[in-house]
């Protein structure tokens, strides 16, 4: 379980400070598919690199299976159990797909375990193992690739940043299907989504909006969604869809 506690967060401009991130607290709960949104500029992707440990907060406090990670960096974090997806997937030149899930997994896996991490986000084993993660990949097989080292790692909580940015739509298409997939699977790990799309937020278990920093709706996605839909403010509260 993770806990925020009156979490804040905030960066130095030339004429002060601003808060990008006020008085949060939230409690996510072991095996859910929990998805944060709301408007661009809210907080939604610092919120999720405060809890990655890549921005550490200004106040307040952290806490993950009752233990206080406040100042654990993201390498703590991630030993402890705590992945992070990119908004972009970094490519690393000179890494094979094997290499890289390999590198995820803490062990050296055979080609057979490799391949069903790849099966399990739709990849053709054949084609990827022996790739290297660099610019000759897409957007959308980046995306597929990093899911499948988080699925390696065996998280405890996996983080994903606006996964649908900068993917086609029939990448965007596959990726629902992943995700579709990994809710069903029931890992004992949970699921975070930062996102704005309505077809991630209709396969949530929960969803928390977020704006001004703050949470202003928090609740069970067959409560949260059609209030939003109904008030037609989707696309206003959570951009574009």
């Amino acid at each position: 379980m993770l806990e925020l506690k009156n979490i804040s967060f905030e960066v130095s401009e030339e004429n002060g400070s601003k808060e990008i991130v006020h008085d949060l607290s939230l409690t996510l709960e072991d095996g859910k598919f929990i998805v944060i949104t709301g408007p661009n500029g809210g907080g939604k992707s610092t919120l999720a690199r405060v809890i990655a440990g890549i921005n550490m907060p200004t106040s307040g406090k952290i806490y993950f299976e009752g233990s206080d990670i406040t100042d654990k960096g993201i390498t703590d974090r991630a030993k402890l159990g705590i992945s992070y997806g990119f908004q972009q997937p970094v490519r690393f030149k000179g890494i094979t797909v094997h290499d890289l899930i390999c590198l995820a997994a803490g062990k050296e896996l055979t080609v057979s375990q490799v391949c069903e991490y790849l099966a399990e986000v739709g990849l053709c084993a054949r084609d990827y193992i022996d790739r290297e993660v660099n610019a000759s990949l897409s957007g959308g097989e980046l995306k597929r690739v990093e899911i499948a080292t988080v699925l390696a790692r065996g998280s405890k909580l996996s983080i994903f940043d606006e996964p649908e940015a900068g993917i086609d739509l029939w990448s965007f298409q596959n990726l629902i299907q992943v995700f579709e997939k990994m809710r069903k699977a029931r890992r004992e790990g949970s699921i975070l989504i930062i996102s704005h799309q309505e077809r991630i937020l209709d396969i949530a278990d929960e969803i928390v909006v977020l704006a001004d920093g703050k949470i202003v709706k928090q609740g069970k996605k067959d409560d949260i969604l059609p209030s939003l839909i109904n008030a037609g403010s989707v696309a206003n509260v959570c951009g574009k869809i």
